[in-house]
């Protein structure tokens, strides 16, 4: 059996970067944006989505704490809340999702 040639060794392979494709920019701005500047972004794009995890996360909270207090009507009644806002971000996210796909068509 045949031993390999010799390797050059090129540049090191990063996996946390993605792949240099010359002409290819895998994002349409041309500078990196940053968590908060992405965050306001996509609040601007649909203002619903964000809305709708903080009633999710308001109606958990305020649910398990009547859970704690032995408060079980109440407790179930914001845990259907819960699922209601969890819906209604569901909804947002996919609405958001349908509106962005029909103005890139346009």
């Amino acid at each position: 059996m045949a031993a390999p040639g010799p390797v050059t060794p090129g540049a090191p392979f990063e996996p946390a970067q993605p792949p240099v494709i010359e002409g290819f920019s895998p994002s349409i701005y041309s500078t990196q944006e940053s968590f908060k500047e992405k965050f306001l972004r996509k609040t601007r794009e649909n203002p619903m989505v964000p809305i709708g995890c903080l009633g999710t996360a308001a109606a958990l909270t305020y649910g398990l704490y009547c859970f704690h207090r032995g408060q079980s009507h109440r407790s179930q009644l914001m845990m259907r809340t819960r699922i209601a806002a969890q819906g209604f971000t569901v909804a947002a996210i996919l609405l958001g999702l349908a509106a962005s796909a029909m103005k890139s068509r346009s």
